[in-house]
């Protein structure tokens, strides 16, 4: 079965400050802000929500199809997917536009100022998810707004099942759109901010969301998630992880893992499960994309954390 992702490709730039911005950042001044800040440490990481997932499920063995729009500065992105033998039909190149891409400093308090450019983003609206017939289940990830609402009507008009995880997108959008998405979808994922969030812009509970869809995942960070269905809560623990480096990625593992589970028609505890181990390997890992597992190490971890082999 494969599996269409439906989100960003982006490169993230991530620099270390080695001092603190409190230092340099005058209160009285900050109307008329002007400072630069020395960066000596700056990586280049691989990124974007739909780049982070399938990178994932193809650790799983899962089949993966991109759908994204990248810029004419893709090339080293293409040749990723390429090496890991991730279909890109559907990735399509804009002219005169720049791959999305996050700038990220960071300083010695952890604190981080973050400027994003969605470039090629902007034009995901250009892919139509009726071209990827193969697709028996979707997701539709953050995105360009015009794409992620297109891209909803036309899986749900093709009666192909898909995840609505708006993530960062989530303002996008107004009480009655995310409505539309919950009644067009057939299975939904927030973090617990969004969850919220949700709710205050829709005017319902969670378990009234809940009910428009036939599962709602909430994730809790070190507190696990629940999974709504059935009509009941499913309370899934966080696995524990070998170090905590980087979360930059984990809700991407951890969809990688719901996705997985659903096309191998798993039950939903040992789906989250499997989500849930896929969060806790990305987190000792910095960037979305450097973590290694194979196959058997990851059943060694699910069979660690739950007492028997996912398969």
């Amino acid at each position: 079965m494969s599996t269409l992702i439906c989100g960003s490709i982006a490169y993230d730039n991530i620099m270390v400050f080695h001092d603190r911005f409190k230092n340099h950042i005058l209160p009285e001044q900050i109307h008329i802000l002007n400072v630069a800040f020395l960066v000596p440490e700056m990586r280049r990481e691989f990124g974007g929500c739909a780049g982070n997932i399938a990178y994932n499920l193809k650790l799983l063995d899962g089949k993966p199809l991109i759908m994204a729009t990248v810029g004419e500065d893709a090339e080293p992105y293409l040749r990723r997917l390429d090496a890991l033998d991730i279909p890109r039909t559907y990735v399509r190149q804009v002219e005169g536009s720049f791959t999305a891409q996050a700038f990220i400093t960071t300083d010695l308090d952890d604190n981080q100022i973050t400027a994003f450019h969605p470039g090629a983003m902007t034009h995901s609206h250009a892919n139509r998810t009726t071209d990827a017939r193969e697709a028996t289940l979707a997701i539709v990830a953050p995105d360009g707004r015009d794409g992620m609402l297109q891209h909803a009507r036309d899986l749900a008009a093709s009666k192909v099942p898909f995840f609505f995880d708006p993530g960062q997108g989530m303002p996008m959008f107004s009480g009655e759109e995310l409505l539309q998405f919950l009644d067009l979808c057939d299975y939904a994922c927030f973090n617990d901010y969004e969850a919220k969030m949700a709710c205050d812009r829709t005017g319902l509970p969670l378990e009234a969301l809940a009910a428009r869809v036939k599962a709602l995942i909430v994730t809790l960070g070190p507190a696990g998630s629940h999974i709504y269905a059935d009509g009941k809560r499913l309370e899934i623990p966080c696995v524990q992880a070998d170090d905590v480096v980087d979360p930059t990625g984990c809700g991407d593992a951890y969809r990688s893992g719901l996705l997985y589970g659903i096309a191998e028609g798993w039950d939903w505890e040992k789906t989250g499960r499997l989500a849930a181990v896929m969060g806790a390997i990305k987190i000792a890992h910095r960037g979305g994309q450097n973590h290694r597992p194979t196959r058997d190490e990851i059943a060694a971890r699910f069979t660690k954390a739950f007492g028997q082999s996912p398969w």
